[in-house]
């Protein structure tokens, strides 16, 4: 929960810190057609790399990561910046990230809360003494009349940005600890959070679980645990998770995404990712091709191939077949924390070593 001892809000104009070194060289293409990685590189000393954003008008790419923020252009792979404390942000481990429809950059920290940068290159900061739920943010998506959702550890904050007012919902959700975020076509909010998946549509909230069919049966045999690990904020550290034993909680949605057909596909830990048509759950694991039943993240490319990040590597699904690309096919990491595909056709990915950019 957020401390009683609220800072003041942060405002300044942004700076940018000097260009860091080239990126790293990539390793050979593959030989087979189909995507191949093209380029990679490390962001540094500690290289987790947990959010990427695609910023489509300036034709860039945002990089969250556990040390600031840094800007790369999609083109070039040049990079533009890099934002840490000292230039805006209230924390420098970087959570989740969004681009809004007036081009203000929204960044989630751990245990920093909510710092924004405008489109007029002006920071400002937001903490639960602002009414933001807890300063541990995880994601963010946009409505369609603009408001964002904010997802956190203490609940789901709902930020009216005409109104400047935050509104949280906290006894409504399944579980406080709010993950991966989605909007649907009828603008209907979608929830991921430890305890199952949410669906608000504006008046009523909606509820699935396993028992429902969220997330597949424990294929692994795997230890059942009603957390990640430590019981404490820190196990919510995804460096500490990566190293720590495998549990299964197919409970646990750790990240959400809405497709143009409405379908909603939850990530869970240890019970693969599973595909909601609206009536519902269908399971894919390990068994299917999916490369680790744990899924950090999800993604979909403008050819509606179907991106999972997860702990045994990135995972491509067509709807008709599976591909899994590891360090034997040049990732940095077989850990996927965060993918973006590019308007160029690159997929950008993020790993707990760094980025790996692949291409067709």
């Amino acid at each position: 929960m957020g401390c009683s001892d609220d800072p003041p809000a942060i405002d300044g104009s942004a700076q940018v810190a000097p260009l860091a070194s080239a990126p790293a060289a990539a390793p050979a293409a593959q030989a087979e057609s189909g995507y191949h990685v093209v380029d990679t590189f490390n962001v540094g000393e500690y290289t987790y790399v947990r959010s990427l954003v695609l910023d489509k008008k300036k034709g860039s790419v945002w990089v969250g990561t556990s040390v600031g923020a840094m800007e790369v252009d999609v083109a070039t792979h040049a990079l533009l910046g890099t934002y840490t404390r000292e230039h805006g942000l209230a924390n420098e481990y970087v959570f989740g990230m969004l681009i809004d429809s007036q081009g203000n950059r929204w960044f989630g920290t751990n245990g920093g809360g909510v710092s924004r940068l405008s489109a007029e290159d002006e920071w400002q900061t937001y903490f639960p003494l602002h009414g933001l739920a807890d300063y541990w943010i995880y994601s963010f998506v946009e409505d369609a009349k603009g408001d964002i959702w904010i997802g956190t550890w203490a609940g789901l904050s709902h930020f009216v940005p005409k109104t400047g007012k935050f509104t949280t919902y906290l006894t409504q959700l399944v579980n406080e600890w709010v993950y991966g975020l989605g909007v649907d076509s009828k603008d209907n909010v979608w929830i991921g959070t430890e305890g199952g998946v949410n669906m608000f549509d504006g008046s009523q909230w909606h509820t699935w679980t396993h028992d429902d069919g969220l997330g597949a049966s424990n294929e692994n045999n795997l230890p059942v645990s009603i957390n990640t690990g430590l019981g404490t904020r820190s196990r919510h550290d995804l460096s500490i998770m990566a190293e720590g034993q495998s549990t299964y909680n197919p409970n646990y949605v750790f990240t959400l995404l809405v497709d143009p057909e409405d379908n909603v596909w939850a990530g869970t830990w240890g019970g693969g990712v599973a595909r909601f048509d609206g009536d519902n759950w269908e399971n894919f694991t390990t068994a299917d091709g999916l490369g680790g039943n744990i899924v950090y993240s999800i993604a979909r490319s403008e050819d509606g191939t179907m991106w999972f990040g997860t702990s045994g590597g990135l995972t491509s699904f067509d709807g008709k077949g599976w591909r899994v690309f590891s360090k034997q096919d040049g990732l940095l990491d077989d850990h996927v924390y965060a993918i973006v595909p590019a308007d160029n056709g690159e997929i950008w990915v993020g790993t707990r070593s760094g980025v790996t950019l692949l291409s067709k």
